[in-house]
């Protein structure tokens, strides 16, 4: 079941993290944060909605990278129902696409629970300070990807957030899959 995004709480301050990367190593927020802003995004391997715009997404983090704008994908679905989703898994699509951004393992769920993340993808756009400034889509693709010429939505949004320090004031929900909460975990609210 397809899910979207709730409406962004402007100027959240971005939750840390130490996470393990599919590169063997722990990974901090603060360490992996970009002089311009940073790109923190969960994403997983089964999800239709991820895989159709998942050479965007590259292209986009590569040309962020410029901008100085780092990015960051986190994938915090529960891989003992979705083995597609293991840490075995990311470590073959990392290797399998190079992905110009580090592809972290939220195997607690507790970093996706900090964010109020519901889907995949979630896009979290924060400024130099990791104030959010944008929470919404990619662009206007859902489970097949937009026309080659659709706005570019987040990547403009980050963009503005590299040269001015905010987003975008229209904003539209990104929407994919939930995420694949475990069943021991404390049932998801979305506090913000």
């Amino acid at each position: 079941m397809a899910v979207s995004t709730p409406i962004a709480d402007i100027g959240w301050a971005a939750a840390p993290f130490k996470l393990k990367g599919t590169d063997g190593n722990f990974h901090t927020l603060q360490e992996l944060a970009g002089p311009k802003g940073t790109l923190v995004m969960f994403i997983c391997n089964h999800c239709p909605y991820v895989k159709a715009i998942l050479p965007r997404i590259i292209r986009d983090a590569r040309e962020l990278q410029a901008l100085g704008i780092h990015t960051v994908a986190i994938n915090s679905n529960d891989a003992s129902t979705y083995p597609e989703d293991s840490f075995a898994n990311m470590k073959r699509l990392d290797v399998a696409l190079d992905l110009p951004f580090h592809y972290l393992l939220d195997d607690t769920q507790d970093v996706a629970r900090a964010y109020d993340a519901v889907c995949t993808p979630d896009f979290y756009g924060f400024d130099a300070d990791l104030r959010l400034q944008y929470r919404g889509r990619l662009d206007a693709s859902r489970k097949e990807a937009a026309p080659e010429d659709a706005p570019r939505e987040l990547f403009d949004a980050m963009r503005l957030i590299a040269q001015y320090g905010y987003g975008p004031a229209e904003q539209h929900p990104s929407m994919g899959c939930s995420i694949k909460w475990r069943e021991d975990a404390p049932q998801h609210q979305a506090s913000r």
